[in-house]
């Protein structure tokens, strides 16, 4: 930036400041920043002004850059929030230098337009730079934190593990699902799998050959794949579908499935007061003798 307009900038840093909160100001209420508390908006817009006056004066500073992109982004503020306001930062500044030369000829004009375009250029492309590779690191993590969620295994007795799916299962999800599902029957030495798909909206062809699929593998490696929560609409869809799962047992519900589990595992559910009850009544044959 040619430095003579850089030292009418800084000198009147207090001014410029002050006329382009005003623009970002009157600009709320029409956009994004609608919603967006007044202090908030104001501390933020305050802090967005302090890193533009910093990186004239440091030629760049990509520390303070990157802290508030990052800033940006956990406040769930868009992109266009950084590009507007280096757009107003740009017309207030070519403005305001402008009002204090008497020198206003086309030369002039376009010398101070080239300028400031040489200051904020840069910073715009650093600012979007940091703002999207930090997006595009947090949106990383999420996906790893959705993949974890997305087909865990779950140990719930010896020998007898359970995988709720939830949501839709798309290729890449199907394959997640067949490695969790792979390495959690050995790592719990499970004998009995239950798939519940109770909370997948939509079974199709698709998503059923990834199943059966699944229940395949796991067969192989010497286990059990019981497929639950089949619910009536589900049923009729694999049966129009002429999808065949005869290869392995299907039950409606979780509980069903559970039972079944413990019969294979050899296994049962017992009534303790029952249980009781036929205890005592044998006791009592035996001293009615």
């Amino acid at each position: 930036m040619n430095q003579k307009f850089k030292k009418v900038v800084i000198e009147n840093s207090d001014i410029i400041v002050e006329q382009w909160m005003m623009e970002i100001n009157s600009l709320k209420g029409g956009n994004y920043t609608a919603n967006i508390s007044t202090d908030l908006f104001e501390s933020t817009n305050r802090e967005f002004v302090n890193v533009i006056f910093t990186s004239i004066q440091n030629e760049g500073s990509s520390k303070a850059v990157e802290d508030f992109s990052e800033k940006i982004i956990n406040l769930g503020w868009p992109l266009s929030y950084i590009t507007d306001g280096l757009q107003v930062f740009r017309r207030v500044t070519v403005n305001y230098i402008l009002s204090q030369s008497e020198q206003v000829d086309s030369a002039f004009i376009s010398n101070v337009l080239k300028s400031v375009d040489l200051w904020v250029e840069p910073l715009i492309r650093q600012l979007v730079n940091e703002y999207s590779g930090s997006w595009e690191h947090i949106v990383s993590l999420q996906r790893l934190a959705l993949q974890e969620l997305s087909a865990p295994l779950i140990p719930v007795m010896d020998s007898i593990t359970v995988m709720p799916l939830i949501g839709t299962i798309d290729t890449e999800r199907a394959k997640l699902i067949m490695e969790n599902l792979l390495e959690g029957v050995i790592k719990h030495n499970s004998e009995v799998v239950l798939i519940d798909i109770t909370g997948v909206p939509v079974v199709d062809t698709m998503v059923a050959n990834h199943i059966i699929q699944a229940a395949e593998a796991v067969r192989l490696i010497g286990s059990t794949c019981i497929l639950v929560g089949i619910r009536p609409e589900i049923a009729q869809t694999i049966v129009n579908l002429g999808i065949d799962l005869a290869k392995f047992p299907t039950k409606s519900s979780l509980k069903k499935g559970f039972t079944k589990a413990l019969e294979i595992t050899n296994r049962k559910v017992v009534d303790l007061e029952r249980k009781d009850e036929s205890i005592e009544r044998m006791i009592e044959s035996i001293q009615g003798e």
